[in-house]
């Protein structure tokens, strides 16, 4: 049975946006002759695309804006990173903004043991099912961001993050320019896509120096297959407001988002339906009938329970802010303080043939639903001192989460009565409905010592507490505390051997706290099993070790890294024995994890307007211990000790080649992903494949009031490749023998992309 997950928002509309555009036409009529944008503003692109993170003692890399105006209009910021060595991003859309099927793993880590902030605001662990973030297409529209960086091995020992087991990955905004300007982006494409972006920058107000832009983004695209589509709204804004030496910034973003979700598959049903195997939206006598045929069965027959559902979709509607204050205290210490706050509401809804209307049709909608509403302060300060920096801080944050399950009836057999975009109300039942309140804090102190001119070392340490405490609304009475304490430490070493050449060294340990959830982590098993685990169950915890060399010099650019990972205390669902009433499935410790790697890239630029990026990425992530379970009443021991780890590929291999002329520019990039499984004891994966993506444009410059034209055209999955892309859409399993396990999305085909950009 399929395990639903989501945040949610109420139905889209759309005629604040359209108005919103209008006034942005208008204002860029009336200032049609003033100043253009200053291209050396901050928030402009850097020439460099993708930077091999120089000077730093751990592997870091970074993309800029111009990587993410490279790709087509919408691509999540997030997808702009999958080139980078150890990388493995994988999407059901062209964009990697599908939020049910947007995965990342690095170095064998997956998702939600990843750390994740915009602008240094923590944005949680990013998985679909969030109690405690959002996902980065929600946070900011693409054209407003301004470079991300991936730290593969070792954030920050100043990240905020509490599930940073393994590398961290950083958003910075763009700020507005200095000079009046106007930008709007039009895009259509494949599928009925249609994206409008219009974004208005004030320029320099006064004596005061004020500057602020304000966004809209106004998108919507049909499913590659099946019926629905998927929507979103965004309202963006950020202001700069100078203070003598210190700079206040604000920042607000607005999302409204609806997603019609594709079929989860297994490889038994596209076996036997084929590969374009969808839900039945919007055929609802197919969905009636397989209803009637699942109840008739007692709900045992997988085919007509399973293969496809009447309708799914994810709604979300998030409000995130935050206000930051830079400010120089003497030329020595400087201070730097961010307030934010995030509120999330929303319901994931899929149609249900296990629980039918009574006197109604065979089925009803099955929600789960999120209230979230986080509130936080980063604070520290930076003191230079001779050749130390010294910097320490504490990030505190307070979450409070409400999560339900909920069922609302389809009260008709002739046609449906409910709307899959809308948010749901007068349920029929209530299955559950917790309180969750998560306490964070976390305290940094660390030196960066300039040794000598080529000698340069960081070392510190984090002190990271996480407090969970779960109140019981409705359902099984699980209430209760369990909380995470660790200190972390961390040390690296940046060595200039030559102007051209530079080693570097780290290790790190990171702890991923508990997720307060009713669907994850230690409270989504039954009161008996959250007693029997509260007292014993250990956080999990990592230990990267990594050293490499990058060089530079002449058209070369280039960063070769080896690493070693201990994986400590590692968690999955089991089920443990008659020693907890009925056997119920609980979060259980099962052993450790080794990952060992290599990761490499070359940046060769042989002409002013060519570049040809190069990532090869090797990963030999293993378990390193059996685990025993008992759903039988007989204990059976499960043999994962030397298999591959879940979605880690052990080959990823990278290739871009483009050429920009600063007026005419085109680029071809290919992926190639190597096998993965889905299974822990590896008996059912998915094999390897490659996906070309290509795109030419070209700028328009001097058209009277238009200070810029760009007309850029993109093509996705060049070849048409049929792969697998998500792998874990409902999460891994312990073996497969029959090929049933629903948790796999295909990749999209082919699409093509027209973009029209101008800057005013």
């Amino acid at each position: 049975m399929r395990n639903r997950n989501r945040h949610v928002a109420s139905s889209l509309q759309p005629r604040p946006v359209v108005a919103a555009i209008a006034g942005i036409l208008a204002a860029a009529s009336a200032h049609a002759a003033g100043p253009a944008p200053d291209p050396s503003a901050a928030g402009a692109t850097v020439e460099e695309v993708i930077v091999l993170g120089r000077g730093e003692t751990r592997q870091v890399q970074s993309v800029s804006a111009l990587q993410l105006d490279q790709l087509p209009a919408g691509t999540s910021p997030l997808k702009a990173i999958e080139n980078l060595p150890g990388v493995n991003f994988q999407s059901a859309d062209p964009f990697g903004a599908y939020e049910w099927s947007a995965r990342v793993t690095v170095r064998g880590f997956n998702q939600n043991r990843l750390g994740f902030t915009l602008d240094g605001v923590p944005l949680g662990d990013m998985t679909y099912g969030n109690h405690n973030g959002l996902h980065i297409s929600r946070a900011i529209p693409s054209e407003a961001v301004a470079r991300v960086q991936l730290s593969q091995g070792a954030g920050g020992i100043d990240t905020a993050s509490s599930s940073n087991l393994g590398g961290t990955v950083q958003f910075f905004s763009a700020d507005p320019a200095k000079d009046f300007g106007v930008q709007l982006a039009q895009t259509f494409g494949s599928d009925s896509m249609r994206r409008t972006f219009a974004q208005l920058d004030t320029g320099e107000l006064g004596s005061a120096g004020t500057r602020a832009y304000v966004g809209v983004v106004d998108s919507t695209i049909d499913k590659w297959k099946g019926g629905g589509d998927q929507q979103q709204r965004m309202y963006n804004l950020k202001v700069v407001q100078p203070l003598g030496e210190a700079t206040l910034t604000g920042y607000y973003n607005y999302s409204d988002r609806m997603e019609k979700d594709y079929q989860d598959l297994s490889l038994d049903i596209v076996a036997r339906r084929g590969w374009d195997w969808d839900n039945f939206y919007p055929n609802w006598n197919a969905a009636v009938a397989a209803g009637q045929a699942c109840n008739a069965s007692g709900g045992n027959d997988g085919v007509a329970c399973d293969d496809a559902y009447w309708d799914a979709s994810g709604l979300r509607k998030d409000n995130l802010g935050y206000l930051a204050l830079a400010l120089p205290i003497n030329d020595a210490l400087d201070w730097n303080t961010t307030l934010y706050l995030h509120k999330n509401e929303g319901q994931g809804l899929w149609g249900t043939p296990y629980t039918p209307t009574p006197g109604g049709a065979p089925l009803s909608i099955r929600t789960t639903e999120y209230d979230l509403n986080r509130k936080g302060v980063i604070t520290a300060l930076t003191w230079k001192a001779g050749s130390h920096t010294i910097n320490g801080g504490v990030w505190y944050e307070k979450n409070e989460f409400n999560q339900a399950r909920r069922f609302y009836g389809l009260t008709s057999l002739t046609a449906p009565t409910r709307s899959f975009e809308d948010f749901q109300s007068n349920p029929l039942l209530t299955q559950w409905d917790y309180d969750f309140d998560t306490r964070t804090v976390a305290v940094h102190l660390q030196d960066t010592w300039a040794i000598t001119d080529t000698v340069r070392v960081n070392f510190g340490a984090r002190s990271l507490k996480v407090e969970n405490e779960a109140t019981t609304l409705v359902g099984d009475v699980k209430s209760g505390s369990i909380d995470a304490s660790k200190i972390l430490p961390q040390a690296g070493i940046n060595w200039a051997l030559s102007e051209q050449i530079e080693a570097f060294g780290a290790v790190a340990r990171n702890m991923r706290a508990f997720a307060s959830s009713g669907t994850s982590g230690p409270f989504s098993t039954t009161a008996a099993g959250f007693n029997a685990i509260r007292d014993t169950l250990e956080p999990e915890t990592s230990t990267s070790y990594e050293a490499g060399m990058r060089f530079h010099g002449g058209p070369l650019e280039g960063v070769v890294t080896a690493y070693h990972v201990d994986f400590k205390d590692r968690q999955i669902g089991i089920n443990t024995g008659p020693g907890i009433l009925g056997n119920p499935s609980v979060l259980a410790n099962v052993g450790s994890v080794t990952a060992n790697g290599i990761e490499t890239a070359l940046i060769w630029r042989p002409l002013r307007e060519l570049t040809w990026f190069n990532s090869v990425a090797y990963t030999n992530s293993e378990y390193d211990d059996n685990y025993v379970v008992n759903n039988t009443g007989v204990p059976r021991t499960v043999l994962v000790k030397g298999k591959n780890t879940t979605d880690t590929p052990e080959w990823l291999m990278k290739s871009e080649l483009s050429y920009d002329t600063g007026s005419l520019f085109a680029r071809i990039d290919a992926g190639y992903t190597s096998e993965r499984f889905y299974t822990y004891t590896n008996d059912k994966g998915v094999g390897g494949y490659t996906v070309l993506n290509a795109g030419v444009g070209y700028k328009f410059s001097g058209l009277g009031f238009v200070e810029q034209l760009v007309v850029q055209a993109d093509v996705t999955n060049l070849t048409d490749k049929q792969y697998y892309s998500t792998i874990d859409s409902n999460g891994f399993t312990e073996t497969d023998p029959k090929g049933t396990f629903q948790t796999l999305l295909g990749g999209a085909p082919r699409q093509f992309f027209v973009s029209a950009k101008a800057k005013f």
